[in-house]
């Protein structure tokens, strides 16, 4: 008997304890002033998780310093850290940013246009007029047709454009760049502008990084940045 009084107890203590720690949330997820429905929100400490309704509202249980996750694939991730402030008001607004579109192939059609006509004596005099005109600032005035400063009379060479050696775009980058929104590595990660590109190389040099490619999950993308962060925060005076 005593001890299924002290289980009791220890049952409604811990219940009570959760209920003073965890609060329900509500809240809505809009992009551009729509409503979003069947966005995934998770929160990322509780591992727990919920989905928004038609109109794009939700309600999910959380603590202050909780991370929630809002995950659509047609938008970019955004992450949310609960404080008290949050859980206070209790109808959070949360704005999805949406993923560039991307053109699978374009067709092009073929299109005729009409020839253009001319005049080809008409061409030629305008060419001859051209070439003397140019000439022109080097001849005495003389009918003698003599040239002042023969040495000054240059023809242009023409020079061939060096090709664009552009550098593929690795994998990883091209992963980066359709899972996180634009501000992530300045508003999340805390880096500097300029930081950015040398913090993608950082990553991408790290071998778990095309672990990644081989089973994209937007968790395991999340975890692997953060804590790379922690690493190249460390490495960077």
């Amino acid at each position: 008997m005593r001890v299924k009084l002290l289980t009791t107890i220890s049952f409604f203590t811990y219940q009570l304890s959760i209920s003073q720690t965890e609060k329900l949330l509500h809240g809505k997820v809009v992009s551009q002033n729509i409503a979003l429905r069947k966005v995934e929100v998770i929160n990322k400490t509780a591992k727990t998780s919920t989905v928004t309704n038609d109109l794009g509202e939700f309600s999910i249980a959380v603590k202050p310093k909780d991370s929630l996750l809002f995950f659509s694939k047609d938008y970019f991730f955004t992450r949310l850290k609960i404080n008290q402030q949050n859980i206070e008001t209790n109808n959070i607004i949360v704005n999805m940013i949406l993923k560039p579109e991307e053109l699978d192939e374009v067709l092009i059609t073929k299109i005729k246009f009409e020839k253009v006509k001319f005049d080809p004596e008409a061409v030629s005099e305008i060419l001859v007029r051209k070439q003397a005109n140019n000439l022109q600032q080097y001849i005495t005035g003389h009918k003698d047709g003599t040239i002042r400063n023969p040495a000054q009379i240059s023809f242009p060479l023409v020079r061939k454009r060096p090709k664009d050696k552009t550098i593929p775009e690795s994998p990883f980058k091209k992963l980066l760049k359709v899972t996180c929104a634009p501000d992530f590595f300045t508003k999340e990660l805390k880096l500097n502008p300029e930081e950015k590109e040398l913090f993608v190389e950082f990553c991408d040099a790290d071998p778990k990084s095309k672990t990644l490619l081989e089973n994209k999950n937007i968790l395991a993308t999340m975890d692997f940045l953060y804590a790379k962060n922690e690493e190249f925060k460390k490495l960077t005076p």
